[in-house]
C-alpha cells in the first residue's frame, strides 16, 4: 500500500448531480424542477405551515383561550425540601435571601411554601404565600410562618 495507489471503499463516493448543462446531459432544459408554477423558479423557499395553497391548518382551527395579564407565578417550595435546606444550612432563619444562596430560587421569584413531607426543625420561614396546611405543619414543628410583601421583591432590585 502506498500513498499513489490509496482509494475511497467501494460505493462511497458518487458523482454530484450536474443540472443546466445542456440537453445532452439530460438534465438540461427545466433542470430537474418539472415545468413552471412557484417551486420551478429561482429564489423559492416554501413559507412554514405552508399546504400548496390549501387552506393551512392554524388557519382551519378554531381560536380558543385567554391568557390573564394579571396572573400571579409562584415559585413552589415543599417543606421537604426546606428540611433539607435547614440540616444543610443549620439555620433558624429561612429568608428569600437563604433560599437564593441555596438555589431553591431565583432574584425575581415569588415564593409559596406547600405542605409535601415532613418538617422537624423549628424554623421561621419568610414567604410570599403559605398553604394552609403548611402553615400548621410549621407551626406544629415549632416553627413560624411568615409572609412577605409581594411587592418588596421588586422594589428592593431598583
Amino acid at each position: 500500500m502506498n500513498l499513489h495507489n490509496l482509494k475511497p471503499a467501494e460505493g462511497s463516493v458518487r458523482n454530484i448531480k450536474r443540472v443546466g448543462r445542456g440537453q445532452g446531459s439530460g438534465r438540461g432544459g427545466t433542470s430537474t424542477r418539472g415545468h413552471k408554477g412557484a417551486q420551478s423558479r429561482s429564489g423559492y423557499s416554501q413559507k412554514r405551515g405552508f399546504e400548496g395553497g390549501q387552506m393551512p391548518l392554524q388557519r382551519r382551527l378554531p381560536k380558543f383561550g385567554f391568557t390573564s395579564p394579571n396572573r400571579v407565578e409562584y415559585k413552589a417550595i415543599n417543606l421537604d425540601t426546606i428540611q433539607e435546606a435547614v440540616t444543610r444550612l443549620d439555620a433558624k432563619v429561612l429568608d428569600h435571601e437563604a433560599l437564593l444562596t441555596n438555589n431553591l430560587a431565583k432574584k425575581k421569584d415569588l415564593i409559596k411554601v406547600l405542605n409535601r413531607g415532613e418538617l422537624s426543625a423549628a424554623v421561621e420561614i419568610h414567604a410570599h404565600k403559605f398553604s394552609k396546611s403548611a402553615i400548621e405543619a410549621i407551626e406544629k414543628a415549632g416553627g413560624k410562618a411568615v409572609v412577605i410583601d409581594r411587592f418588596a421583591v421588586e422594589t428592593a432590585d431598583m
